[in-house]
């Protein structure tokens, strides 16, 4: 079911002015999914920021979630990810779909928070009731995602929208993290993109479901092109083989065959096991991420114990190796 904002979003959204949010936290997520954008944020913010009560929300949220597909859109600065995301909502509005979005910014060295960026051509779209759009900082997280990501993208799936857009930070060549994030990736090029050669070796070919040849109102097109198929050609044999699309975002030119081939890749998915498969390795790869964290924060408070201090001492003055005494510490 779509989120309640989808309908009389003006008239939610005056009501929801005069109502001060909840701090139970399983009051702000029956907010949330009932529509509140701003508990929906709220709670964002709380697991972003791994405020108190963030546990619970997830608790409360993840359960509710699992049915919004995911579509990632991953590629270097400047080659239209932003204004491409936004044709794509534009796309999905126009079929009468909702639609959330995680943009992932790069870190102000200044506040700490999200570098908007391009962010601003979304704007168009702020009035929609029936769009969600969240930025969030990576906060020098390599991989073109935020660690905060995978539970915001928790939240917004379990708020019931049924598509919701990933767009990185666009680091260069180590954003592959979006394709265990997402259903269906897609990477974004233009004319006269670099070298192949290095966009093979950094995995590029094995994570796009999808390749967009973007700005294609300038020279180079159709050597972009032909050097993505001739790439797709040698490399390793794939059930689903990426279809090479182009496009010039910024006047919607080419958007609507995008999603159509967005939808046709969710139908192969589906026909197989494809889908549900990768949302099982999906959660278990979260689930790893969250053991590591929580081990790590353990093992901090462990090596800052007053009762571990010598074996800490002993690390310092070179007495002891730091894997020794990190079997030492786990075992007291």
């Amino acid at each position: 079911m779509y989120p309640a904002w989808c309908r009389g979003g003006s008239e939610r959204r005056r009501y929801a002015a005069r109502v001060p949010l909840s701090r139970d936290p399983d009051r702000l997520v029956a907010a949330a999914l009932a529509g509140d954008r701003r508990a929906l944020a709220r709670a964002i913010t709380i697991v972003e920021e791994g405020r108190a009560g963030a546990a619970a929300v997830l608790g409360a949220a993840y359960p509710r979630g699992g049915t919004a597909y995911r579509i990632g859109i991953t590629g270097a600065p400047g080659a239209g990810k932003s204004t491409l995301t936004d044709a794509l909502i534009t796309a999905l509005r126009a079929g009468g779909e909702a639609v959330a979005v995680l943009a992932v910014d790069p870190t102000s060295p200044f506040s700490g928070g999200a570098v908007l960026g391009d962010r601003v051509r979304m704007q168009d779209h702020a009035s929609d009731a029936g769009v969600y759009i969240r930025s969030m900082a990576s906060r020098g997280h390599l991989g073109g995602l935020s660690t905060a990501a995978p539970q915001a993208l928790a939240l917004l799936d379990a708020a019931g929208f049924p598509f919701v857009l990933i767009e990185t930070v666009g680091v260069g060549q180590d954003e592959v993290e979006i394709a265990n994030a997402a259903d269906t990736t897609i990477v974004v090029v233009t004319p006269g993109w670099g070298d192949g050669i290095q966009v093979a070796k950094a995995g590029i070919l094995e994570i796009s479901d999808l390749f967009v040849v973007n700005k294609a109102d300038r020279p180079g097109v159709d050597d972009a092109v032909a050097d993505l198929r001739a790439m797709l050609t040698m490399g390793a044999e794939r059930d689903w083989q990426p279809p090479v699309l182009t496009t010039v975002a910024i006047t919607g030119a080419g958007c609507n065959e995008v999603l159509d081939e967005v939808h046709r890749h969710r139908s192969f998915l589906e026909q197989g096991s494809g889908l549900e498969a990768g949302r099982r390795a999906r959660r278990r790869g979260e689930l790893h991420t969250a053991l590591a964290a929580a081990a790590g924060r353990r093992a901090a408070a462990l090596a800052a114990s007053p009762e571990q201090r010598a074996v800490v001492e002993q690390v310092e003055e070179g007495a002891l190796d730091p894997w020794s005494a990190a079997e030492r510490l786990l075992d007291s």
